[in-house]
């Protein structure tokens, strides 16, 4: 990672923290429910979502203000996620990002419901903030509304950690492996790159481009969380190595083997920089982005 790009890492991942606190509602709130959807939304982490919203904006010359609220409310749906993701009934993890999980600190019942309110206020959060935004056209809010509903329910991340679930403990092939992370990893990262491209007023070759490298970087993503898994340090992933082999987990290095799943990973990154190269936007934030989503070692 160059040092211009850790600076815009840093840079965007603060602008992005500022603002995810006052999204949140307080008055009328349980004091208990709040810390904990605090808890949990400041925690820390990559801020990858939102960062894609942001570049996307960037990469067409569209003001980041614009991008704000939407990046925000991916962020909460995505700590949501994490939050239900490590209940004892679902992957019963005890630590995220070096922390301990939402449940180990404030109970099951409460983390159930901190992630509700989180995904519930979410999608407030956009219908609010841009309800008076003369630069964003009411149905362009519609769209980001009706873009994050798809990708976030039932035939996006929900679905595929439903699959994930079921695909624990069985051999699956490729094909039903990547339906997995298409959905449960990869989904939320598309909503984020078109949320932007609503936002930025794209066209639809860039639409379509924006799409197919959030499919890349999505899958791609999921691999090296996959490989970290076998071989990362536990110190900087902030969560136990090995867990998914010990679950006898689906991944990639259980399916292709540790080098075959490095190989896999490179030609998506690839992939994902030639879509952007088609659309125009190579020269973007958006390709080292594709780096760090290969390079990172958290």
């Amino acid at each position: 990672m160059t040092d211009a790009f850790a600076s815009y890492l840093t840079e965007k991942t603060a602008l992005i923290e500022e603002h995810l606190l006052p999204g949140l509602e307080r008055d009328g709130v349980p004091h208990t429910l709040y810390e904990s959807m605090k808890y949990s939304l400041m925690a820390g982490g990559k801020r990858l979502r939102p960062m894609l919203v942001l570049a996307v904006l960037e990469a067409l010359d569209k003001p980041l203000k614009r991008g704000i609220p939407f990046a925000v409310a991916l962020e909460m749906i995505h700590t949501y996620s994490l939050i239900h993701d490590d209940l004892p009934a679902m992957d019963d993890d005890d630590l995220r990002r070096g922390k301990p999980t939402n449940h180990k600190v404030f109970g099951e019942a409460t983390a159930i419901l901190a992630g509700d309110a989180l995904l519930t206020r979410a999608f407030g959060y956009i219908a609010e903030a841009y309800m008076d935004d003369p630069e964003v056209k009411p149905e362009t809010t519609v769209r980001l509304i009706a873009e994050l509903g798809k990708r976030a329910g039932s035939a996006g991340m929900v679905g595929g950690q439903m699959a994930d679930i079921e695909g624990e403990g069985k051999r699956l092939n490729l094909e039903e492996l990547e339906y997995i992370h298409r959905h449960k990893t990869g989904d939320l990262l598309i909503a984020a790159l078109r949320g932007g491209g609503w936002l930025a007023e794209a066209t639809p070759a860039q639409m379509d481009a924006l799409t197919r490298y959030g499919l890349c970087i999505g899958l791609a993503f999921q691999i090296q969380d996959d490989i970290l898994n076998v071989e990362g340090d536990e110190a900087q992933l902030g969560k136990a190595v090995g867990s998914d082999a010990d679950r006898q987990k689906a991944t990639y290095p259980a399916l292709l083997g540790l080098e075959a799943s490095k190989e896999r990973l490179v030609q998506l990154i690839a992939e994902a920089k030639a879509a952007l190269a088609e659309a125009g936007l190579e020269h973007s934030a958006l390709a080292p982005l594709a780096d760090y989503v290969m390079n990172r070692t958290k």
